[in-house]
């Protein structure tokens, strides 16, 4: 069997194996030829505390014996290319310069979609996954203008503000979009995000390092934010806690050269707190996309953005002045001001129907920005 597979069928198979991430793949795979290896691990003759820190490594390798004795490599190889799932080994032809020469790149990459959207001008947009309002729009509107800018949006479509900035990067057309999971293509996580996933892969690319049948892990979506950042020329983070895997993007773009901008988040709020850390720090404002396109060196379109919302009536503009991004109690935002409760009601079903404000119960938040002339 060996002469009748690629390397590249024997590596898919060797990253299929419990615990194997990249530093672990790299180490098994300077020991031997990838079939010698996978053969080795079938026999049980390769002890993992020699490759990297293994907590238990006896019952590591009984795991990798267990998993590699079970899993037909050529079959399993075959999934793959019936899938039309791509497969690039580090230092093939097929495998993308925009990783290539990352000094933490994977040994192997799979994907669904166009590779070659890769060559293009890319942002990625990353964020808490407990967004609010606010921030679900503000990363909506940044992706649907960056890919109507012809600049890609990279992301790992994870809940919030990653989900938020690809449905505005698909809203309309434009550039491609870039995302990167933590799962193998066959894993959809979220599954909330099925839908999202699929357009991202019909009109750009999805990216991961991971094989058919591998199920998302915690470790693995750090490892995956390295390669948002290694991507993408600018990282915006639109809202972050104190800590966070948006954070670590940050970090690893940083360590890249790569620009890092913050969109300014209200003072106070739990949702902004790393954002407006990063700023404390130094990192430029991302206030809107014109920013984040001049961090690209790219002019920006100073045009005005058409507001197909209606304009508020008086009553209801002044309403509007006084809501935050945040969730506010409507009776404390009676409280603030100077009319009748009843007229207060009567403008936030305004502000509410022609998509102004968000209102819930007995909370309303801001959703849009009025122009200077309203």
């Amino acid at each position: 069997m060996r002469g009748e597979l690629p390397d590249a069928a024997w590596i898919v198979a060797l990253s299929r194996l419990p615990e194997v991430g990249p530093t672990r793949l790299r180490a098994l795979l300077s020991i031997d030829e990838p079939a010698a290896v996978w053969h080795a691990i079938v026999s049980a003759s390769i002890d993992p505390s020699t490759l990297a820190r293994v907590r238990d490594p006896r019952s590591l390798a009984a795991r990798w014996q267990q998993v590699a004795a079970s899993l037909d490599v050529a079959a399993y190889w075959r999934a793959h290319l019936d899938a039309g799932i791509g497969v690039a080994v580090h230092g093939s032809p097929a495998f993308p310069r925009a990783l290539a020469s990352d000094d933490d790149a994977p040994t192997v990459l799979f994907w669904l979609g166009d590779l070659d959207v890769l060559a293009g001008s890319s942002v990625a947009i990353v964020g808490t996954r407990r967004a609010t309002r606010y921030g679900i729009d503000v990363a909506h509107e940044l992706g649907a203008r960056l890919s109507a800018s012809g600049v890609a949006v990279v992301s790992g479509l994870a809940l919030g503000i990653d989900a938020a900035a690809h449905a505005g990067a698909v809203r309309d057309g434009g550039a491609p979009p870039i995302a990167i999971v933590g799962s193998g293509l066959d894993r959809i996580y979220p599954r909330e995000n099925a839908m999202l996933w699929r357009r991202v892969s019909e009109r750009g690319v999805v990216l991961s390092e991971h094989p058919l049948g591998t199920p998302p892990a915690a470790w693995q979506f750090p490892a995956r934010n390295r390669l948002i950042a290694a991507i993408a020329e600018v990282v915006v983070v639109v809202e972050s806690r104190r800590t966070g895997g948006a954070l670590g993007t940050a970090t690893e773009a940083a360590r890249r050269g790569r620009t890092v901008l913050a969109v300014p988040g209200p003072v106070g709020a739990a949702s902004s707190e790393g954002t407006n850390q990063l700023l404390f720090d130094g990192c430029g404002p991302a206030r809107d996309v014109d920013d984040v396109l001049l961090a690209l060196g790219r002019t920006p379109d100073r045009a005005p953005a058409v507001e197909s919302r209606p304009i508020p009536a008086a009553t209801s503009s002044d309403v509007l002045d006084h809501i935050p991004w945040t969730p506010i109690s409507v009776a404390d935002l009676v409280d603030g001001l100077d009319l009748p409760i009843g007229a207060v009601m009567v403008a936030l079903e305004e502000l509410h129907h022609d998509g102004w404000v968000d209102l819930h119960g007995t909370w309303v938040q801001r959703l849009a920005r009025a122009s200077c002339g309203t």
